[in-house]
């Protein structure tokens, strides 16, 4: 593609929020960031009203458009997906399988791998949530699925050839060196729907372990005597935390005291999104179960939780009204974290030159006007 300037009211660059900036794309990546004065000439300007924001990275899509990456495994489910989120300034994603059979499994990851050859927009990788979780921190998971962590699921794991793979299983649960065999494979793991004491965690981080998917839900508690994942997760040791921000998952105290303990820059908002984003309907369902989606939120008939009904726009704004942060700090933990999060800080994640240019364009109220992967825009709606 020819080269085009972006000038738009505002730009979020690592430095912050700046006026007077000219934002040059060639190629599919930012060629500079420069003062407005500065444009090149023979590059044609396009004004923009509205603050340019690196585009929304989501790390934990099970979901949208009415498609549950479960139930179609496939290429056309993918791109449904893609399509829902993007209308809310997600520009790159995880679609994310939950306890399933390994067959599903596999489906999944071969999905994933031809959508990326094919240069699908947005997909960077594969979430594989499950099956190798703890039945006592189920959640909405079908506990039937689970199963232990052998090599064959481990060849299985790590056979993505394109793109990230982030794997969330139970760390007490998975046997002596097999998380050390998926990192050394290239795998990102986190502990999730997991009872592991701190120590149990400890053992996994020493193997590689570096994050915790969905912190404070579906995972042992902090207490006094045991601070269980949650203490494991909020004393530090290097990992990052994805957040789900709804107003339901995760109390807004809650939501502040992991800010405090570990800081913004190792907090990544995701949405854990199902099938109801970007969708006319609020329900769907999930192994047979109706899923009601209300106020953000998505449960079973029981009151399990399952999943949310936000967006990462959404997201970005609760963050900031909950965790009373300012908006570039809650947009870099749904952008420059994430990204970090997964190895693709290189490459996605903020405005800087020689990243890709994906871009989304908001109004005052984090309204999404328009989004760009690789300098291609799209309108919401399209």
């Amino acid at each position: 593609m020819s080269r085009i300037a972006f000038m738009p009211s505002r730009v979020l660059t690592p430095a912050g929020f700046e006026s007077d900036r000219c934002v040059v794309v060639g190629e599919g990546r930012i060629a500079g960031v420069l003062p407005a004065s500065e444009c090149p000439p023979d590059v044609p300007a396009r004004k923009l009203a509205g603050d340019l924001l690196p585009g929304f990275i989501d790390l934990q899509v099970n979901g949208g458009a009415g498609v549950l990456f479960n139930d179609r495994p496939a290429m056309e489910g993918i791109a449904a997906i893609a399509a829902a989120h993007r209308r809310f300034g997600t520009t790159g994603f995880l679609p994310t399988i939950i306890s399933d059979d390994l067959e599903v499994v596999a489906a999944a990851i071969g999905a994933v791998d031809t959508a990326i050859a094919r240069g699908m927009p947005g997909v960077l990788g594969i979430h594989i949530e499950g099956p190798f979780l703890n039945p006592a921190k189920k959640g909405i998971h079908d506990a039937s699925k689970f199963r232990i962590l052998d090599e064959e699921a481990i060849a299985l794991l790590s056979s993505l050839r394109h793109g990230r793979t982030v794997v969330t299983l139970a760390p007490e649960l998975a046997p002596a060196g097999a998380i050390r065999a998926l990192v050394d494979r290239g795998v990102i793991v986190c502990a999730g729907h997991t009872a592991a004491s701190y120590q149990e965690i400890q053992v996994g981080i020493a193997e590689g372990l570096s994050g915790f998917t969905h912190l404070f839900n579906a995972m042992s508690p902090l207490g006094s005597r045991e601070p269980g994942a949650v203490g494991a997760a909020l004393d530090g040791c290097g990992t990052w935390c994805g957040l789900i921000v709804d107003g339901h998952h995760v109390h807004p105290a809650s939501l502040r005291i992991a800010l405090a303990a570990i800081g913004a820059e190792r907090l990544a908002l995701v949405t854990d999104a199902m099938p109801t984003v970007g969708w006319d309907r609020n329900e769907f369902q999930l192994g047979g179960v109706k899923i009601a989606a209300c106020d953000g939120y998505c449960m079973a008939p029981d009151g399990t939780l399952a999943g949310s009904n936000v967006n990462m726009a959404q997201a970005v704004r609760n963050a900031c009204r909950m965790m009373r942060v300012d908006d570039a700090t809650a947009i870099r933990m749904a952008t420059a974290v994430p990204a970090s999060a997964i190895g693709l800080s290189d490459e996605v994640g903020s405005i800087a030159p020689g990243l890709r240019a994906d871009f989304v364009l908001v109004g005052p109220d984090m309204d999404v006007i328009e989004s760009w992967i690789r300098g291609e825009p799209t309108r919401p709606g399209r």
